[in-house]
C-alpha cells in the first residue's frame, strides 16, 4: 500500500503539452552539466519508456511506491534525484529489481535520475534552494567531490541568525524536527550546506569559517567531530533535505514544456 501524497502543478501555457523525451533529457543535460561529475550512479536515462512526454513525475527516490504513483498518474516520465542503477552495474536481476522494472515497462515510464549534478546546481539544485529557505543572501560553492562543489557556504544576514532561531526555521522548512548537535556559537552568520549524507564535510566546513554544518543524515562519529571543532551540525533528514531540487526541477521541465507535472511524496523519516 502507498502512503505517499501527491502535488500538481501545471504548465505556463495553461493547457497540457508534449515533448519528445530526448527534447527533455537534452534540456536536462544542459541545465546540470552532468559530464563535470564524477557521481556514483547513472545520471540521465536509467531505464527507456515513451517516446513522448505530457505527464512528468517527480519524486526523491525511486522504488515501488514511486512507479505505482506515477503509473497511477498516467506519467511518461519519472525523474528522480535517487535512481535504481548504483556503483559498478548491475550484477543480477533478482526479484525486487524484477518488480521494479516490469513496473516500469508496462507502464511505458522512462526513468531519469539526475544526483549529485542536481545537488550542486546553484538555482535549482538541493543546497541552493535549502539555503535559501534559511535566508541567505550569498552562495560561495562548497564541498568539493573529486573537483566539483557539490554544496554552498550560505552567508546568513547581518551579524548571522541566533542558532535556535535557525534550528526553528530547518524544521519549518524541511516539514521535521531536526536532529541537532549544538556545539558552536550563539550566531551562525556561515553556514554550510551539503543536503543528504554531507557530514563527512564537517572538517571542511571548520576551515571555511563556517559556524555550523546542515545536512541530511549522520554516522555516529559526527557529534564527537562537532563537539571538537565547536561547530553545530545540524541533521534534518536525508530525504527532508533532498526535496527540494526535484521538485524545482519538474516545475522548472513543465514551464518550458507546457507539461502537467506532479510531484510524488513518500516520506521517509531517515
Amino acid at each position: 500500500m502507498c502512503l505517499g501524497s501527491i502535488t500538481y502543478a501545471r504548465g505556463r501555457y495553461g493547457r497540457r503539452m508534449a515533448a519528445t523525451t530526448s527534447e527533455v533529457l537534452g534540456e536536462l543535460d544542459r541545465l546540470l552539466g552532468p559530464e563535470r561529475f564524477e557521481d556514483y550512479c547513472v545520471n540521465g536515462l536509467q531505464v527507456p519508456g515513451r517516446d513522448e512526454v505530457t505527464t512528468l513525475a517527480t519524486g526523491v527516490s525511486a522504488h515501488t511506491d514511486l512507479f505505482e504513483m506515477a503509473a497511477a498518474e498516467g506519467a511518461e516520465m519519472l525523474l528522480v534525484h535517487h535512481g535504481i542503477f548504483w556503483g559498478p552495474g548491475v550484477r543480477a536481476i533478482d526479484a525486487v529489481l524484477a518488480r521494479r522494472l516490469r513496473l516500469l515497462f508496462e507502464n511505458g515510464i522512462a526513468l531519469v535520475a539526475y544526483h549529485l549534478p542536481l545537488d550542486a546546481h546553484p538555482v535549482v539544485g538541493n543546497n541552493a534552494l535549502l539555503a535559501k529557505a534559511l535566508g541567505a543572501e550569498r552562495l560561495e560553492p562548497f564541498a568539493l567531490h573529486k573537483g566539483q562543489p557539490i554544496g554552498f557556504i550560505a552567508h546568513l544576514p547581518g551579524e548571522g541568525i541566533p542558532v535556535g532561531e535557525l534550528f526553528a526555521s530547518t524544521a519549518r522548512v524541511t516539514e521535521r524536527k531536526p536532529l541537532v548537535f549544538d556545539a558552536g556559537p550563539a550566531l551562525i552568520q556561515r553556514l554550510a550546506v551539503v543536503s543528504g549524507a554531507g557530514a563527512d564535510y564537517l572538517e571542511d566546513a571548520a576551515r571555511a569559517g563556517a559556524q555550523g554544518l546542515l545536512t541530511g543524515e549522520v554516522p555516529e562519529r559526527a557529534m564527537a567531530g562537532a563537539r571538537e571543532l565547536g561547530l553545530h551540525l545540524i541533521a534534518a533528514g536525508h530525504y527532508a533535505t533532498e526535496t527540494f531540487g526535484i521538485r524545482a526541477l519538474g516545475e522548472h521541465l513543465a514551464a518550458r514544456f507546457g507539461l502537467r507535472h506532479v510531484f510524488l511524496d513518500v516520506p521517509n523519516p531517515v
